[in-house]
């Protein structure tokens, strides 16, 4: 039985949701998935496993798209029927699980419009919105939410910290018409506001007026020094250092051999540094010249900044250096609930499961490796008492031989 759900009556209500895409990897995942022929003829292109990993909450319900092979391009899309979320919401979530404790590679999603050719899809093809987690050394950890916008790809100017463990975390997206945004983590909202706010979609309303510039006479410094005061009298003959008074000549100084002896020079307690007059408050100063804006006249404003008319494909489209993550329960819809239904069905159900399969299997390896450990310091001392046996042989044949020789 597909797992790919179209469209979702919400019963008798007058409001229905629509499930545009439900995708949660089931044994007939081939079917709908596109794999992208791009890196191919390179030997580069990634192949795509079906599995849970080495630890999971449920062995079937929790098998996904998975990377199977390290520094690789990834490339694979979905289908679904073409739609526009204008004056409706748009949320898009998927599952994601980093079990080879990646240390760079991407692990998002992308939206794509019916344009894309899915054989042959790149890192250069157009897509509508890519978001999901980042990760590439000790500071690249993030969140991206990437919006393409008159052609232009926009990033968020926040910076998202993304899950970085090697459990199953669940990314959600929600776009609202009225151009406002919600991330969330696990179900819990890590970032939101105004597209207009965090993208740079928009050019600014406002501009410096290229006709005005600070006033030559303009005095923006609050101090000034005090004319009154004077440096006093011989300050600068006061040398930095001096020689040292406590300092005597050698006993065995030789003046013929050693030429003239000197004191060593030491810092002079006398000296008080550059002299600088002391400051005041400056009569002339007008505070920090403000540079005046004006309307910016190249501003056009755009109430449906949210709003993609043509959305078509799903996609994955990844590097990686250490393959193992694994995608799952991906949804794309116009109703929250629908995302979070589905996140209470797969996510929540099996985590604690998986945690618990997860950390017995870290205790087993920490169990193992001090087993090793032991073994290893047991070998070692073993060597050390075998080698100071022979060494206590030999010295007692040494001291045999002596004695017959006497």
């Amino acid at each position: 039985m597909s797992k790919v759900s179209k469209i979702v009556a919400l019963g008798a209500a007058a409001v229905s949701a629509e499930v545009f895409l439900k995708e949660t990897f089931d044994d007939s995942w081939e079917e709908r998935w596109v794999m992208s022929n791009w890196k191919e003829s390179e030997g580069s292109q990634g192949k795509w496993k079906h599995s849970a990993g080495d630890f999971y909450g449920d062995a079937e319900a929790d098998k996904g798209l998975m990377t199977s092979e390290d520094a690789r391009f990834y490339g694979a899309s979905t289908k679904f029927t073409q739609f526009s979320n204008e004056g409706k919401d748009l949320v898009i979530q998927f599952s994601v699980k980093h079990g080879q404790k990646i240390d760079c590679g991407g692990g998002y999603i992308k939206l794509f419009p019916s344009s894309l050719d899915q054989a042959g899809m790149t890192g250069d093809s157009e897509y509508n919105i890519m978001f999901g987690p980042d990760i590439c050394g000790s500071s690249n950890k993030k969140v991206h939410a990437i919006f393409n916008y008159k052609g232009k790809n926009l990033l968020i100017k926040k910076t998202v910290a993304c899950e970085t463990d090697q459990l199953t975390h669940v990314y959600t997206l929600i776009v609202k018409p009225d151009n406002t945004y919600e991330i969330r983590i696990d179900g819990t909202k890590k970032e939101s506001g105004n597209l207009s706010d965090d993208w740079d979609f928009l050019l600014p309303k406002k501009i410096k007026d290229p006709e005005s510039s600070k006033p030559s006479d303009w005095v923006d410094d609050a101090k000034m020094d005090d004319p009154e005061d004077v440096k006093p009298e011989g300050y600068d003959d006061i040398p930095k250092q001096i020689a040292d008074p406590e300092a005597e000549k050698p006993d065995d100084w030789d003046d013929e051999a050693d030429g003239d002896w000197e004191a060593p020079t030491i810092d002079n307690p006398e000296y008080k540094g550059d002299w600088h007059a002391k400051k005041i408050d400056n009569p002339d100063y007008k505070g920090v010249w403000v540079h005046p804006e004006i309307d910016n006249p190249d501003f056009v404003d755009d109430d449906q900044l949210y709003k993609y008319t043509d959305n078509a494909y799903l996609g994955f489209d990844l590097w990686q250096v250490k393959a193992g993550s694994i995608f799952d329960n991906v949804i794309i819809t116009d109703d929250v609930a629908e995302a979070e239904k589905l996140m209470e069905e797969t996510f929540t159900k099996n985590k604690d499961a998986e945690k618990k399969m997860f950390d017995d299997a870290e205790e087993a390896k920490r169990a193992k490796e001090e087993e090793e450990r032991k073994k290893l310091e047991e070998e070692r001392k073993a060597a050390e008492e075998e080698e100071d046996d022979d060494e206590d042989d030999d010295e007692e044949e040494e001291e045999a031989t002596g004695k017959e020789e006497l």
